[in-house]
This record gives C-alpha cells, sequence and structure tokens, in this order.
C-alpha cells in the first residue's frame, strides 16, 4: 500500500471524524483513505491533504475494475493499480458512508491503516461519518 506520508499538522488544521456519537480530531497533514468495494471485492485508495482550505483528494487507485469502479480513461495501470489524479476542488467536509457489506472505511497514515471504529472509540456499525478540517485540539 502506498499510504500517504503525514505530516506534524503544523498550519493548524487536522482532520475530523463527526458521528453520530461525536467527534473524534486527528493531527495530520496527509493520509490514505482506503474502502473495499461491495460487489467486486477490490480495493480502491485515495490520497488526500488537509489543508487550510479544505481536504484535498490528491491520487486515486483502484486493483481492478467492477460495477461503479470504472478508472477514468487518464487512469494508467501502474504495479497493478489503475491510478489517476482527481481534478476537483478541496473540499470542506467529505461525508462517508457504511452499507455494512464490505467491511469499515481504513485510514492509512504513518505506515499504519486503521478502522473509523478504531480511530473514533466506538462501533460505526451502517452510519454516516463526516470527515472535515477542523482546528488543532
Amino acid at each position: 500500500m502506498a499510504a500517504a506520508s503525514a505530516g506534524s499538522g503544523r498550519g493548524g488544521v487536522s482532520l475530523c471524524f463527526a458521528t453520530a456519537v461525536g467527534v473524534k480530531a486527528l493531527v495530520l497533514s496527509a493520509f490514505t483513505l482506503v474502502w473495499t468495494h461491495s460487489i467486486a471485492k477490490v480495493d480502491w485508495q485515495e490520497d488526500w491533504r488537509v489543508t487550510p482550505a479544505g481536504l484535498e483528494l490528491v491520487q486515486a487507485r483502484v486493483k481492478g475494475t467492477g460495477p461503479g469502479m470504472e478508472p477514468p480513461p487518464e487512469a494508467r495501470l501502474v504495479d497493478g493499480w489503475f491510478q489517476w489524479r482527481p481534478q476537483r476542488p478541496r473540499m470542506p467536509e467529505v461525508v462517508l458512508g457504511n452499507s455494512g457489506a464490505a467491511g469499515e472505511w481504513r485510514l492509512c497514515h504513518d505506515g499504519k491503516c486503521r478502522t473509523l471504529s478504531e480511530i473514533v472509540g466506538h462501533p460505526i456499525g451502517a452510519n454516516v461519518t463526516t470527515m472535515r478540517v477542523c482546528k488543532d485540539p
């Protein structure tokens, strides 16, 4: 896995996860978001940066294709992964849905991956989690 390297959180921003139970902040400046497609059972990875202007999607990778997982025409096959650089503006927040059919979202940084349940300290279940930039705790 090519997990994004995390910085020290300099610049006064961190990443917050809001769930129905509360909010959890992580001081980091970059991370990789990973999930497994519920039908094709292949991984999708996205590298993100946490900036004062919002969450920036830097690169996306998919380990195969399947329904709703078609890589765009500009994607290139590198080491078994279709890779591309999405062209979209920074986002103030990203809403992560969980059907419960394919396991949990995983966040990777500093060479380690954890599920959202591990990060927030309680089971997420089939609920929505919102990722956003927040001020350092």
